[in-house]
């Protein structure tokens, strides 16, 4: 089979579509033939040798896929069948013909549902997903702040919140992308570069701050978060792309709120993710995942903003580097 490589770290020009060998379903296991994938930043940092997958897990980039299934490994339930249309959340593997996957982690694909569709859904809903419900376990009313509101997660975010009736609010680097986050149901929208958005959350919020911040900056936003953070606020960190030092009074500044910091990765959630990922009694394959389907109400949409052949799997790197992208870079599979 055909799949994303390359030989050693570095920059997009190391990537290439690579002839392997063809994985075999093991103990439990379903082959998936890949029609997409996604691309995720965790693919930018494996390649530049700073994110290694977990030991024992592919090291093929790609951690989604949608397809078909090929194959059942030996022990399987019969809860899926040959020819079923699935997506699924991996460790890795997800940017080639072929994936394993645990037959626990498959999700059935909505109906009337492309693959490319598909492939935008697993990790950046599920991260929102488990974000939202398992670490800051939002509540009706609350208001959540997204940052880096028009990526993949943060577009999902946007919608799962307004799925559990609170109240997003989001940042955002141009006009453009606040415009598609509007759309995909923010309540307001700062650009982080040309707007200090700790005040604007406050004027918003009339003083009282948000109940949640899901931030995948870091270190150079602390004091922006703690400023418009609720009392009795969770700060949730998923993401170090300002990096991770923080200079100044923080202990003191999160001690005065009462407030909490979370950190997730969802890499190391991967056990989290079996059956669509059970959390406090939700699941998002039964909680989420029907109102993908069309006639519900609210409409759940994975916004894809662009689609790339395998082979040029380099092109989509580095426009993904460029943070010009609004919703998923999707990377087709060779037929």
């Amino acid at each position: 089979m055909f799949a994303a490589y390359f030989d050693c770290p570095g920059g997009p020009e190391n990537l290439y579509m690579k002839e392997v060998m063809k994985p075999n379903p093991g103990e439990g296991e379903v082959l998936v033939k890949v029609s997409a994938s996604a691309l995720n930043r965790a693919d930018l940092l494996q390649r530049r040798g700073k994110y290694p997958p977990p030991k024992g897990t592919s090291d093929i980039l790609g951690l989604e896929a949608a397809g078909s299934v090929a194959g059942l490994g030996p022990g399987c339930t019969g809860r899926w069948k040959i020819g079923d249309a699935v997506m699924a959340l991996l460790s890795g593997g997800g940017q080639a013909q072929y994936v394993t996957v645990p037959e626990g982690h498959l999700m059935p694909i909505p109906k009337d549902m492309t693959f490319i569709q598909a492939a935008a859904i697993p990790e950046a809903w599920l991260t929102a997903f488990q974000l939202l419900h398992f670490v800051g376990k939002v509540q009706e009313g609350e208001t959540v702040l997204i940052h880096a509101g028009a990526s993949g997660v943060g577009m999902a975010a946007i919608q799962l919140v307004r799925l559990a009736k609170a109240i997003p609010i989001v940042t955002a680097g141009t006009p453009e992308k606040l415009t598609a986050t509007a759309n995909a149901g923010a309540a307001v929208g700062f650009n982080y570069k040309n707007e200090d958005f700790s005040e604007k959350v406050l004027e918003f919020t009339q003083g009282s701050g948000v109940d949640i911040i899901l931030d995948c900056v870091g270190g150079s936003y602390w004091e922006k978060n703690l400023n418009c953070l609720s009392t009795d606020g969770r700060w949730i960190i998923y993401g170090l792309l300002s990096g991770g030092e923080v200079h100044g009074d923080l202990l003191a500044r999160l001690l005065s709120k009462r407030a909490t910091i979370h950190t997730s990765l969802l890499r190391s959630r991967d056990k989290e993710a079996s059956n669509g990922l059970y959390i406090n009694g939700l699941t998002f394959t039964e909680d989420a995942l029907p109102y993908f389907s069309g006639g519900t109400s609210p409409r759940l949409q994975p916004l894809v903003d662009s689609v790339y052949p395998l082979h040029k799997i380099a092109e989509a790197h580095r426009f993904m580097e460029e943070n010009k992208n609004i919703g998923k870079i999707v990377i087709e599979m060779p037929v």
